[in-house]
């Protein structure tokens, strides 16, 4: 008796288990959508900015701070390289936090310039793990599950700033990138200085070469869609650790409620296997009670 009735408490507890995290994975699947459409709406803008300060930079002989640093009298002997952390505040989201942190962990190994320099993070979790290995960070931004564009705005305002002004040498963010659904890979992204040249050379091979004509000037054109596209590009990689965050979640919540689904019925089955074992030996009992009798 006693050995179905802890067997039925178990059964109880998964089943409460479950409801959880069938709950769990709703709401991660709606917060999935709802950020899933944020980012994508972002990325045709990201991507035309970003392309645009492609071309300029490639056809005109302007520079600009954030795509050549601060020079010579930016004050080169104090900047120092800033590595920006993006982890989540919540747990439950599977491997999420644990491949950020060792993406990053292993891109600072790889860098000892970045070790040696400053260090941020956003999110509960990897100021938590920072903090157990001995690592203090010198700034914990809070965004939440919902960033607004001032939030990032404001963030990315201060690294420009303070890498124009030559106390950042350079900025790199480690998160999770989001390609579909199906598909998330952390990566170390280096922010500033801006590196649009990817495509450099292809203007070269098209139309030889060719002078243009801007109208306001390239180096003025630069000086207002560089920070947009510092900014926009910081936004992106937030909106894209968002969405993975939730992608993340939502699978490590489904494959709990069905672990527990599975769980639950094979102790049904042990409980029903019990429970015929415990009639069985019953009826063996009254049979020999009354054999017994005669």
């Amino acid at each position: 008796m006693g050995k179905t009735r802890e067997i039925k408490k178990r059964i109880k507890a998964v089943g409460n288990i479950r409801r959880i995290t069938k709950t769990m994975q709703m709401i991660a699947t709606s917060k999935f959508a709802r950020a899933q459409q944020r980012a994508t709406a972002t990325k045709p803008y990201t991507e035309g900015v970003f392309e645009l300060v492609r071309q300029i930079a490639s056809v005109s002989s302007a520079s600009h701070p954030l795509l050549t640093g601060p020079g010579e009298s930016g004050g080169k002997q104090a900047a120092q390289p800033l590595t920006l952390i993006i982890t989540s505040d919540r747990g439950l989201c599977g491997p999420y936090n644990g491949s950020v942190l060792r993406t990053a962990m292993a891109f600072l190994r790889s860098n000892p310039a970045a070790k040696a320099g400053r260090l941020e993070i956003v999110g509960k979790k990897g100021l938590s793990f920072l903090k157990f290995s001995g690592m203090e960070p010198s700034a914990h931004h809070q965004i939440g599950d919902k960033p607004t564009f001032e939030q990032v705005e404001a963030i990315a305002e201060d690294y420009m700033r303070r890498f124009i002004a030559g106390e950042l040498s350079v900025v790199n963010v480690v998160y999770m990138r989001y390609i579909s659904a199906g598909r998330q890979r952390p990566e170390a992204m280096q922010l500033l200085p801006l590196k649009p040249q990817e495509k450099a050379g292809q203007e070269e091979k098209q139309g030889g070469q060719v002078e243009y004509e801007f109208s306001p000037p390239a180096d003025r054109l630069l000086s207002s869609l560089l920070p947009a596209a510092v900014k926009a590009t910081l936004f992106q990689i937030v909106s894209d650790a968002i969405v993975s965050e939730h992608v993340a979640r939502m699978v490590a919540m489904k494959a709990a409620t069905d672990n527990a689904g599975k769980m639950g019925k094979r102790l049904t089955r042990q409980f029903n296997r019990a429970r015929q074992a415990q009639i069985t030996t019953e009826l063996t009992e009254i049979i020999s009670g009354a054999a017994a009798l005669e």
